[in-house]
């Protein structure tokens, strides 16, 4: 500034000028405020006030002239004329505006202040939340993710980030920093150790800093090794299922919309290492009231996740006294019982067929039949001779092979 501003005295509906004079201001712009009322009146060569009673001239020189046209006691107060460098630099002075425009004489009021200050020409950092990744976001283990930081002020703002626990954040693979300069911090296959909260922090100058924390999580997961059970009734089973989450999550099994607590009749086993937890659930004494599906569940801070199992009744395996022997039919017959084959027999043979038995009946005509004369060659072929096999006892779900 080549010079302090004037403190200025008016009377009301007189009209008042309030010079800036800047030297050197090359590509900088100039700015005049109203300190009362808290109100930017001009930029550069532009005005910003809604009120048409103030206007901005430029003698092209170094001079910054404000006009206040027919002054009102609103207008009365400190007017700051400031240059947007940095740090920013400004200089005041005081309109007076006096009497109700019919006096000749008035008192004059000269008050000199030149001080710096932050005037709403230059903003403070704002982070832009719908531009920017959300407080909280889940990946999955060795998946990349890109986390984004934007915020808008004037000038504009430096984007920084760091971890909230101190430790340092793995960029480009490998490479370890403490702080990370951009709006875009992106994380290439994400390992356990990199979960937790980071800083998004935004600063321009201008003061208050300001910052976002984002929470970095891994989705839940789980999963079980079996969701089809089967056993016996009367006997016990074991169902089990895996979960990971972060952060830690509890873990309880549900079955018929009501959860699963230790008893004589449930066995709990849990078992947890870090992230990763395994439960089991043994079931004593199968009833029929215990088949049916059960649920593994899996829930923290983020929400919850289940898996589902079902148990179904199987036969004993060891209960032989259950499977009666199966009756077997065997049958022969010829279509000409003149021409009845000797091996055959007339009516039904039948008898039992043990599990792992096998039959065997073969029905060949003897020699003097058919092959030692041409001419009953062609009878043959009309000799039918086949076992019927019927099971008269099968019991489900039990499969056994057959054979002919």
């Amino acid at each position: 500034f080549a010079q302090p501003i004037p403190n200025v005295t008016v009377a009301v509906g007189r009209d008042a000028n309030l010079p800036c004079v800047v030297e050197h201001l090359g590509t900088y712009k100039v700015a005049w405020i109203h300190i009362d009322r808290q109100m930017i009146l001009t930029i550069h060569r532009h005005v910003i006030s809604r009120i048409p009673r103030y206007s901005i001239t430029y003698d092209n020189a170094n001079t910054w002239l404000l006009h206040v046209s027919q002054a009102q006691q609103d207008d009365r107060g400190y007017y700051m004329c400031q240059v947007n460098t940095n740090p920013m630099i400004s200089q005041v002075g005081y309109l007076q505006v006096v009497g109700d425009g019919n006096q000749n004489e008035f008192s004059v009021s000269i008050v000199y202040v030149c001080y710096v200050v932050v005037f709403p020409l230059t903003v403070p950092p704002n982070i832009l939340d719908i531009e920017s990744t959300p407080s909280s976001v889940a990946v999955r283990e060795n998946q990349s993710i890109n986390m984004t930081c934007r915020a808008d002020g004037f000038p504009t703002p430096k984007i920084i980030w760091r971890r909230e626990d101190g430790q340092s954040i793995t960029v480009e693979r490998k490479k370890k920093v403490m702080v990370y300069d951009g709006e875009q911090l992106q994380l290439i296959k994400v390992s356990r150790n990199e979960m937790g909260a980071y800083l998004c922090i935004a600063t321009n100058g201008v003061p208050p800093s300001v910052s976002k924390r984002i929470i970095l999580d891994f989705l839940r997961m789980i999963w079980v090794p079996n969701q089809l059970v089967g056993a016996p009734a009367g006997t016990d089973v074991t169902i089990d299922c895996h979960t990971e989450a972060h952060p830690r999550a509890i873990i309880y099994w549900v079955y018929n919309s009501v959860m699963v607590l230790p008893s004589k009749k449930y066995l709990i086993d849990y078992t947890e290492n870090s992230y990763r937890a395994h439960m089991k659930l043994t079931i004593k004494n199968l009833q029929n009231g215990d088949f049916g599906n059960y649920r593994c569940i899996s829930k923290n801070s983020l929400g919850e996740t289940e898996g589902s199992i079902r148990v179904y009744a199987t036969p004993l395996r060891n209960d032989s006294s259950r499977i009666i022997q199966p009756e077997v039919v065997f049958s022969m017959r010829t279509p000409d019982s003149n021409h009845a084959s000797p091996n055959t027999a007339t009516g039904d043979r039948k008898g039992t067929l043990a599990i792992g038995q096998s039959v065997f009946y073969t029905d060949f005509p003897p020699k003097e039949y058919g092959h030692s004369s041409s001419d009953h060659i062609a009878d043959i072929s009309h000799i039918l001779s086949y076992i019927s096999f019927l099971l008269l006892t099968l019991l489900p779900p039990r499969i056994l092979f057959y054979a002919c």
